[in-house]
């Protein structure tokens, strides 16, 4: 029988069927009386054998309950030993040794009557102990239960934070069909958008205008930017706006904008390709994408190896080495008659006027941003690896973080503190991961360390891309609000409660978008 496997109760001893069939063993001890000396001596030698077996079961059973800390382990253990020191007692051994007719027959009565108390005792300890024998099984089974449980849970989630991850950055039919139709248009009647040959709107280069950077492969997102953008501010024609995107989204960029005047605002739209010096030999992010390893673990596509760090599983995406990402490191190069930009993420949308951004003192910080940090979140120790002697020499963990997504730049300071020389000794210093996981914030936080202003709160709402509860009272008084987060407005992920907020500056009018029934 396996004993691991069986209850100790359903053990069948001897003559013994029941663990509680006292009146079964002593029957036939009792009617023994009668026979031969020899033969009795067996029985009772076996009887006891038995019960020393089934002490020895119970003991073995209580270890595999864990119940080694619990009396009923040494107290099984003791009477497994007092059977063999009754049996192994010279006298006793004595009755052994001996044939039927030589056997003291005193003696004998002796052995079966200590026999019959330690039998006794047994018994009455197996079933005092079975009470705690179930309890302790049906906990133990129920440890196992919550121990299966808990492994299926960690890999239903890491699977749909996989699956969520994908939804996140999946690009939707209708966004991608926009794309398409519009660059039809343009390979279809190029000479409609053709900009090689004609001069450069001087309004591109005018510091005294209201000057934007917007950096999206996404034309959809890019639109309502600057759609948002436009309709709440007092006076469009002195707004600027420069919007990059790369070679293969240009040509739909190019039509998207165009179609459209913009209540006299101006829009620049180039390629990042156009940008002959960001190269590898100059941008640190492309020399480390060229890296075997860094290719293996953004590129991984196996759900078991993409899942292994579920913590930063969000950060194993290639958009994060793309040099759309990273040329808000390169602002003052991109731009450099202009003294002041204000950088844009693709995910927002613009409620109020923004010139008061201009008009702000800005202390001979560079860079203008909403603080994040509340109680012990958002610090610096969060974004970086404070384990490394160098982080930890440079920074304090306890420093607040703040957000990309709205930030108000002061070119003249950044190009005075020489910012970006900064961000290429940090960034090459990474490319093993060990200062940062992945991502703009770390290095940003880092480049900008002590030369961030902090701009009042309601300039920049963050949070409508995985925060529910955000009131719609300070979503109202927000000058821009940010779908940072996965569920973004063009997916159908997206929260329906901030959802309006952005698909109000969609141009429906638009025959392309109506083509590819967006929103549908």
């Amino acid at each position: 029988m396996d004993l691991r496997r069986s209850d100790p109760s359903d053990l069948h001893v001897g003559n013994a069927h029941d663990l509680s069939g006292v009146k079964s063993v002593g029957r036939s001890v009792l009617a023994l009386k009668s026979d031969p000396l020899k033969p009795r001596l067996d029985q009772i030698k076996k009887q006891a054998d038995d019960h020393r077996t089934l002490a020895l079961a119970y003991a073995s059973y209580a270890r595999k309950l864990k119940l080694e800390n619990s009396k009923l382990v040494r107290v099984f253990a003791e009477l497994s030993r007092n059977f063999t020191d009754l049996i192994s007692k010279p006298s006793y051994r004595a009755l052994f040794d001996s044939d039927g007719n030589s056997m003291n027959e005193l003696v004998l009565r002796q052995f079966e009557k200590e026999v019959k108390e330690r039998i006794k005792v047994t018994r009455q300890i197996v079933a005092e102990s079975k009470e705690s024998f179930d309890n302790q099984l049906k906990i133990q089974k129920l440890k196992d239960t919550i121990f299966a449980v808990n492994e299926q849970l960690t890999k239903a989630k890491k699977q749909g934070a996989f699956s969520s991850l994908i939804a996140a950055k999946s690009i939707p039919k209708s966004v991608h069909c926009l794309a398409l139709r519009l660059m039809e248009e343009r390979i279809a009647h190029p000479e409609k958008y053709e900009d090689v040959g004609k001069p450069t709107p001087p309004e591109f280069e005018d510091p005294n205008l209201y000057h934007y950077a917007i950096f999206s492969d996404n034309v959809l997102a890019a639109s309502v930017v600057v759609n948002s953008a436009v309709k709440n501010s007092k006076d469009p024609s002195k707004h600027v706006f420069h919007v990059v995107t790369d070679k293969m989204n240009l040509g739909a960029m190019q039509v998207m904008f165009k179609m459209n005047e913009y209540n006299g605002s101006f829009i620049e739209v180039k390629a990042v390709e156009d940008y002959k010096f960001l190269n590898s030999s100059y941008v640190p992010v492309l020399k480390q994408l060229e890296s075997a390893k860094l290719q293996q673990f953004y590129f991984e596509n196996k759900l078991e190896n993409a899942t292994k760090d579920t913590t930063n599983m969000k950060f194993r995406n290639p958009k994060y080495l793309s040099i759309l990402n990273h040329i808000r490191f390169y602002l003052p190069e991109l731009y450099p008659k202009l003294h002041r930009i204000l950088f844009l993420d693709d995910d927002i949308v613009v409620q109020k006027d923004l010139t008061g951004l201009w008009k702000i003192d800005m202390d001979g910080k560079v860079n203008g941003a909403v603080e994040t940090c509340f109680g012990s979140f958002h610090r610096y120790a969060q974004y970086m690896n404070f384990s490394h002697p160098l982080i930890k020499q440079k920074f304090n963990p306890k420093a607040c973080a703040w957000a990309y997504g709205m930030n108000f730049f002061d070119l003249d300071a950044w190009r005075r503190e020489k910012l970006t020389e900064e961000y290429h000794y940090w960034q090459t210093l990474n490319e093993n991961r060990t200062l940062w996981k992945l991502g703009t914030l770390p290095p940003g936080l880092i480049t900008f360390y002590s030369t961030t202003k902090p701009l009042d709160k309601s300039w920049h709402v963050l949070g409508l891309g995985y925060n529910p509860s955000i009131s719609m009272e300070e979503i109202n008084n927000a000058a821009v609000v940010h779908f940072n987060g996965n569920m973004k407005p063009w997916l159908d992920i997206a929260m329906n409660q901030f959802r309006p907020l952005w698909t109000k500056y969609v141009d429906y009018d638009n025959e392309y978008v109506q083509g590819c029934n967006f929103g549908l």
